[in-house]
């Protein structure tokens, strides 16, 4: 099993949608996958019509029961989409209470770890969607994943603000036997904008290798296919966005993509 998480210290640059179209054609070629939503704010769970106020079975449910982890009960709290291998473990908004009401529980940063090997057997992918902050959920996803997608919308504000998450990922380095692999992922690129080719510019001088060679494209039908609850690639096959997501799924699980743009093999 694979781990990917989908991260960045400032929202709105694309994670959910970018976690639903990976996740989404990775389940089309016949791959098992979970999709895991860390956010309190739910937009991965709403995507499928999951309402984190409502919801009682959810990740939340993991940090609940940290001494008690099982497959039977990660299995419980999983549900279904409209593709049949493709799975969601939604989110809580108590999600947003777990530091306050944890602060002072030991190993609660490696809980997602923990629940995922509880189920390594039965899905062949897992990709974790993350609130915008760091914290304990995201400090979660970093230590349970093999690869990193930060998400970077073209934009000079969330040029900035990538600058954050990889000031995270230096520091949570030190804790590491080895570096986190990551990717650059640019978002919402508009060629017909000053603005986006500056920024993507930006970005590919400053962060070189580090910037995925391709780039998101802004797209209307993956704001449509959110809407109808499927994955991009199912609402609008043709799209250009449902494109470029496929040449980042097929670079990423050919490990293409990596830090410096070595060739290298992700944990089992």
């Amino acid at each position: 099993m694979e781990i990917w998480t989908v991260a960045n210290q400032k929202g709105g640059v694309g994670k959910t949608s970018t976690t639903v179209a990976l996740a989404g054609i990775a389940a089309s070629e016949g791959k098992r996958v979970l999709m895991v939503d860390l956010d309190p704010h739910g937009s991965l769970s709403m995507y499928f019509r999951q309402e984190p106020d409502y919801t009682h079975k959810s990740s939340y449910t993991l940090f609940e029961k940290k001494d008690q982890l099982n497959s039977e009960l990660v299995h419980g709290l999983v549900r279904v989409t409209p593709l049949k291998t493709l799975q969601l473990l939604p989110a809580a908004t108590a999600l947003a209470t777990l530091e306050r009401q944890m602060h002072a529980c030991e190993g609660l940063g490696m809980v997602i770890s923990k629940a995922m090997a509880q189920v390594k057997e039965d899905y062949d992918l897992v990709v974790l969607d993350c609130p915008p902050v760091l914290g304990v959920l995201m400090i979660n996803a970093l230590a349970a994943c093999h690869q990193l997608i930060i998400p970077v919308q073209t934009e000079h504000l969330a040029i900035k603000g990538l600058e954050r998450m990889l000031h995270t990922l230096k520091m949570l380095a030190r804790s590491r036997p080895k570096p986190l692999p990551y990717v650059i992922v640019p978002t919402m690129f508009d060629r017909r904008t000053q603005a986006g080719v500056q920024s993507l510019r930006v970005l590919r001088n400053e962060y070189g290798d580090q910037v995925w060679q391709g780039k998101v494209v802004i797209d209307t039908r993956v704001r449509d296919a959110s809407k109808a609850g499927v994955p991009p690639h199912l609402f609008a096959p043709s799209s250009a966005a449902v494109a470029c997501y496929q040449q980042l799924y097929r670079q990423l699980i050919d490990h293409r993509v990596l830090t410096g743009g070595e060739s290298q093999k992700t944990a089992n």
